[in-house]
């Protein structure tokens, strides 16, 4: 029997009675009766050491922490690492939704929020947690190998962990471009999903060598938290299939990832 979206089980992290009680009617709204909420970090963290939601909903501050605290403190846990994310926050700056962006997280919503967007990440938890197989016309799934390119262990495992939500089991990892190149010439790799920003050699240059290189059948596909226009026209111009903001949900990398390989 198929996962449904009220089926999910919510932890909701809101100080304000006002908020909570908004969003926990957005969520019943969604037929989700399986919501408890917590007020502050500290409480969040004692209540994910004995439980494991589907989905953590948070806002960014709280009297004792900030959601950034709060989820370095979760992804360093094995526990708790692989669990859902999603921030809902007023707060706009880049240095401080970068940090939860990189950590790997389903949706970063401004309040107020677009309840498609809302839903459109509830989806996205619901697709974690169930396999749903890639159609591949000239790949066999069991012997697709995939390659994640991210200097952030905890951005390379988010990725991987939406992969094997699209069936991709066979998987390797590299921590930035050179150490991709290595990886390339010492195994069969069939597609790579690439942070942009990396030391040594970023996404961008990376795109660019395989581009002109044995490898340039290779179908590469990019994630950014990048906003520059003209950066970003270059990275399209560098030769990826397709860029990704940071919070890429499983249905959007399935459908581009089918494509890229057929």
């Amino acid at each position: 029997m198929s996962l449904e979206i009220k089926d999910l089980t919510i932890l909701l992290i809101e100080p304000s009675h006002t908020q909570s009680k908004i969003l926990k009617q957005v969520l019943s709204d969604e037929g989700i009766c399986k919501i408890d909420i917590v007020k502050s970090g500290h409480e969040a963290i004692s209540y994910l050491d004995s439980c494991h939601p589907d989905l953590v909903i948070s806002t960014m501050y709280f009297d004792d922490m900030t959601a950034i605290e709060l989820l370095t403190s979760m992804r360093a846990k094995s526990n708790t690492m692989d669990i859902n994310f999603m921030l809902v926050s007023s707060e706009t700056s880049f240095n401080m939704i970068n940090p939860i962006k990189q950590a790997g997280v389903l949706a970063v919503l401004p309040k107020p929020f677009d309840r498609r967007d809302f839903r459109t990440a509830l989806i996205a938890a619901k697709d974690t947690l169930e396999v749903s197989n890639l159609e591949l016309e000239n790949f066999d799934l069991d012997t697709l190998k995939g390659l994640v390119v991210d200097d952030s262990s905890t951005a390379r495992r988010h990725i991987s962990k939406l992969l094997m939500a699209c069936g991709v089991e066979s998987l390797v990892e590299a921590d930035n471009g050179k150490s991709a190149i290595e990886m390339l010439r010492n195994e069969p790799i069939d597609f790579i999903i690439t942070d942009y920003n990396m030391p040594e050699m970023n996404g961008q240059e990376l795109a660019e060598y395989l581009h002109g290189s044995e490898f340039s059948h290779l179908p590469v596909l990019m994630v950014t938290s990048e906003s520059n226009d003209a950066r970003l026209s270059a990275i399209r111009q560098a030769g990826v299939c397709a860029l990704f903001d940071k919070t890429i949900d499983p249905a959007s990398l399935k459908n581009t990832l089918t494509n890229a390989l057929n």
